[in-house]
């Protein structure tokens, strides 16, 4: 049985949709048939920057949902009131897999100072992969699944959006952006990240 073809509109949606995750992708990484990693890619060195954002100049809120790695919904917007750690990683990234179990530690460490952990795995077409990814690292944060990258295209024009991966971003506690980092962290690097925006009152 032959498969429909798909729609002008449906197929232009799919071409940008990838388009948009390919640029991310190629903005940390660069390909070669040499790469050990599962998906065919070398990483390049990122710039190495992390940007803060002053309280009195951070935006609007972040507000994304969609689903985690099992199928249940997921939505920053519920943890407002705590600090958020967003991290964009992918299973076939060597250097995501190199921070995990430093961003887990901290996790651990700062969970009851009303700091969140949220995961953006992107990149990965199936979710055994990252599963196995989460499991192998012992992380018992929450991830949302965002193959094709449309997640990471609803962070506002302008803001310290995800350029590269793995990015880390920190929210305030009013879920705007407060710094952001550019490259993998170590747990030390993490927690001297989020020093300030815990230090902050509200």
């Amino acid at each position: 049985m032959r498969s429909r073809p798909l729609r002008h509109s449906s197929a232009r949606t799919l071409i940008a949709a990838l388009a948009a995750a390919s640029a991310l992708a190629l903005a940390g990484c660069s390909t070669s048939s040499g790469s050990s990693d599962s998906a065919g890619t070398n990483f390049v060195k990122g710039t190495g920057e992390t940007s803060t954002v002053a309280v009195k100049d951070r935006g609007a809120p972040i507000s994304i949902s969609g689903k985690d790695l099992n199928g249940s919904q997921l939505s920053l917007s519920d943890y407002r009131g705590k600090i958020v750690v967003l991290n964009v990683w992918g299973s076939w990234c060597s250097p995501c897999r190199a921070e995990a179990d430093g961003l887990e530690t901290v996790y651990t460490a700062d969970k009851d100072k009303g700091v969140q952990f949220v995961g953006i795995d992107t990149r990965d077409l199936q979710t055994a992969q990252p599963k196995a990814f989460v499991a192998d690292h012992n992380i018992t944060y929450p991830s949302l699944y965002d193959p094709a990258g449309d997640l990471l295209l609803k962070f506002p024009a302008g803001t310290l959006n995800p350029q590269t991966i793995p990015t880390t971003i920190i929210l305030d506690r009013q879920g705007r952006v407060a710094a952001r980092a550019l490259l993998p962290l170590s747990s030390g690097q993490l927690t001297q990240m989020l020093a300030p925006v815990l230090a902050e009152k509200s």
